[in-house]
Formats: structure tokens, C-alpha cells, sequence
């Protein structure tokens, strides 16, 4: 029995030695709060444990977690998440005088590894400098006013008739990168053997570049582009749904206003008539509480 005790309080001094001994290399790994070329010092914090940092925190802990090390180290502090050495910023001066200066001040994009992977190296969001002016400009393109009023309202008009329709609660769950890349692919080998012309957002990026005022588009930045823009939109209009849908519940008055802007819209309308450009336009309302 003595014997068994020992050994337990051998183990737990073990681990106890080699963890503070893990997280003592990880801080000096980093400088412990020098940088590496010797000019100037790094902020305060912790860099927590090797390879996975202070992740796991991060991820349970949410807002609160950048809220407590703001008040123990200042609005200034370094961390380890998401497989990067990182240093947060909470001051909203420095912050904003770093967005205003954007790439002349030497603020590029970044993305950790993981979301890279997925998202691909050459989504829009990753990029900068000339490739990201032609990235954007093929994509705001196809938003434009014009392309709004004349063919995407009608497209998504139909697409949810149809989509609400069938809607049955089924799951679709597309499992990974490869398979979007692949689809993407044949659509793109297809659209260019066929030479037909589709007015969709895919066939303007190809074509994108051929007037000469700009540079072409990779097959593989448009790949990228396209799964940052359905990611994206995935993201922002699941969340902006279901946050609505909790706000509305507890405002009923918000919620009859709502309805009764829709009502007024489907009056003088055939149940299969379309919502109009006019329509979309007058739904101030509905705008100011996707906004908020």
C-alpha cells in the first residue's frame, strides 16, 4: 500500500515537473517577451502550451477570454491561438489608425493555417495588393445595382420559392473542400468546352479580364473566390437568421411591424408574383433589422 502511494505521488509530481516544464520552454521559445532580432520588447501575456497555446481556453471561454487578459495584461497582449503566435490589440485608437493606414502601414490580411486549408490560399480574404484590387472589382461587379435589379432578385426570388417549398428538414452536408474543388472544376472544364454563355456569377469570372482592363483570373482564384463567397454567405446569413429570429420573438412589436411591411408589399400581388427591384427597395424596415 505504501509502495502504491509512492508511486501515485511520483506520478502526479511527474507530470506536475513536466508540465511546468512545457509550458516554461513555450514562454522561452517565444522570446519570453523579447522579440527574436533584439528590437524592442514583445507585450506582456502567456503563450500557454506548446503547438496548441491557449486555444482550448480560447474556444471555451469566448469574449471573456480576450476581456480578462485585457484587464491583467492592458488592451496590449500576446497569446497562442488557433496554432499562431499571436498579439492582441483592444485599444480602438491604435486600432483604428491601423485599418486607416491598411497596407501602407504594413497591414496585410491573415488567416491561420486551418482556415487557409479550407478556404483555399487565394480566397479574397487572404489576399492583397493588386490581385486582391482584381479580386474585388470581378466581384462587385456582379452585385452591382444593374445585375441586382435585372438578375439576381428575380434568381433568388425563385430559388427560395423553390427551396421553402421543398424544405423538409433533411440535412445536406457537403463534407469537404475536395468535393466542392472537384465540382467546380468539371463546371469550369465544361462551361469553356461548350462556349455557351451563362449569365451567372461563375461565367463573369471567366470572362473576367478578357476586355484587357484587367488581369485574368486563375482557375484556381476563381476556385478559392467561389468557396470564400459561399462560405461567407453561409456564415453570415445563418447567423443574421437566427439572431432575428430571437430578437423578434422578444419584440412583438418589432415583429408585427415587420409583417406588416411584408403585407403591404403582397398587396395588389398575385400569390406567384415575383418581388419586384421597387419591392426590395421599400423594405426599410426589414433592412434596419437585418442591420441591427
Amino acid at each position: 500500500m505504501a509502495l502504491l502511494l509512492l508511486v501515485l505521488v511520483g506520478v502526479v509530481v511527474g507530470v506536475v515537473l513536466a508540465s511546468s516544464l512545457l509550458l516554461r520552454w513555450n514562454e522561452v521559445r517565444y522570446g519570453n517577451g523579447r522579440r527574436k532580432d533584439g528590437d524592442g520588447c514583445l507585450p506582456p501575456g502567456t503563450m500557454g502550451w506548446p503547438l496548441f497555446g491557449e486555444t482550448t481556453e480560447f474556444l471555451k471561454q469566448g469574449p471573456s477570454f480576450m476581456k480578462q487578459r485585457r484587464l491583467r495584461y492592458g488592451r496590449l497582449f500576446r497569446t497562442h491561438i488557433l496554432g499562431c503566435p499571436t498579439v492582441v490589440c483592444m485599444d480602438p485608437e491604435l486600432n483604428r489608425r491601423m485599418l486607416l493606414q491598411g497596407e501602407a502601414g504594413g497591414l496585410v490580411p491573415g488567416y491561420p493555417q486551418s482556415m487557409l486549408d479550407i478556404l483555399g490560399r487565394n480566397n479574397i480574404a487572404a489576399v492583397h495588393g493588386p490581385l486582391h484590387r482584381v479580386m474585388r472589382g470581378a466581384m462587385l461587379g456582379l452585385v452591382r445595382p444593374a445585375a441586382l435589379r435585372t438578375s439576381l432578385l428575380p434568381k433568388i426570388d425563385a430559388f427560395m420559392r423553390d427551396h421553402l417549398h421543398g424544405w423538409a428538414g433533411s440535412v445536406v452536408d457537403v463534407q469537404a473542400r475536395t468535393k466542392l474543388v472537384s465540382m467546380l472544376e468539371q463546371m469550369i472544364a465544361e462551361r469553356r468546352s461548350s462556349g455557351d454563355a451563362h449569365d451567372d456569377m461563375l461565367d463573369a469570372l471567366l470572362r473576367s479580364g478578357d476586355d484587357g482592363n484587367r488581369e485574368k483570373l486563375t482557375d484556381e482564384q476563381i476556385i478559392d473566390l467561389l468557396i470564400a463567397l459561399i462560405y461567407s454567405g453561409y456564415e453570415t446569413m445563418s447567423t443574421t437568421s437566427m439572431m432575428a429570429v430571437k430578437y423578434l420573438s422578444d419584440h412583438p412589436r418589432a415583429l408585427d411591424e415587420l409583417r406588416r411591411e411584408h403585407l403591404d408589399i403582397r398587396k395588389g400581388k398575385s400569390p406567384e408574383e415575383a418581388i419586384s427591384y421597387e419591392d426590395f427597395k421599400s423594405m426599410a424596415f426589414t433592412r434596419a433589422v437585418s442591420t441591427k
